[in-house]
């Protein structure tokens, strides 16, 4: 196997179960609340998330965790262009969902359930491969609040739906 796809490997497993999962909670959750309210507070909240997605995407960046990361399981580095092409666009699917979650439509939940999922991931994964590394791993600093707003994230959503089907909802 090709070493670039050997060191995705490890991240495109995780991501794809946190894809999966986020997939599921798309499929069998259904709108629950009309209140503007209470969707504003949502996007807010989506908007912050992703907005600290970006920071957190940039200290690994900086800090090199797309060869660190590989490294820590004994594969070569990721392609550094794979690497920020996936990170920016993902920032930028998760900005245009925060819209879609204003105009209610269904399609916008998969990627900050994603989001989400992503983010509570980080809050635990960047702490335990320090702890791996015996030291300072990249990620670790914006991982703690990153981790925090993923579980406000998807409580937030949770809120927002509820297993079953309802009318309304595009």
């Amino acid at each position: 196997m090709n070493d670039d796809l050997r060191s995705l490997l490890p991240s495109a497993m995780v991501l794809g179960v946190a894809a999966a999962i986020a997939l599921f909670l798309t499929l069998a959750r259904d709108w629950a609340h009309d209140s503007k309210q209470i969707i504003r507070g949502a996007v807010h909240l989506a908007v912050i998330t992703t907005l600290f997605q970006a920071a957190h995407f940039t200290e690994e960046l900086v800090t090199g965790f797309h060869e660190q990361f590989p490294a820590l399981l004994g594969l070569p580095p990721m392609p550094i262009r794979v690497f920020v092409v996936f990170n920016f666009a993902w920032l930028m699917i998760w900005s245009l969902s925060a819209w879609g979650l204003a105009a209610r439509r269904r399609a916008a939940l998969f990627p900050l359930w994603f989001l989400g999922i992503a983010s509570a991931v980080n809050g635990v994964a960047h702490p335990l491969f320090s702890v791996l590394a015996g030291g300072y791993f990249p990620g670790l600093v914006t991982s703690p609040v990153a981790g925090l707003l993923g579980v406000l994230l998807l409580r937030r959503l949770a809120l927002l739906t509820r297993g079953g089907s309802s009318p309304g909802y595009t």
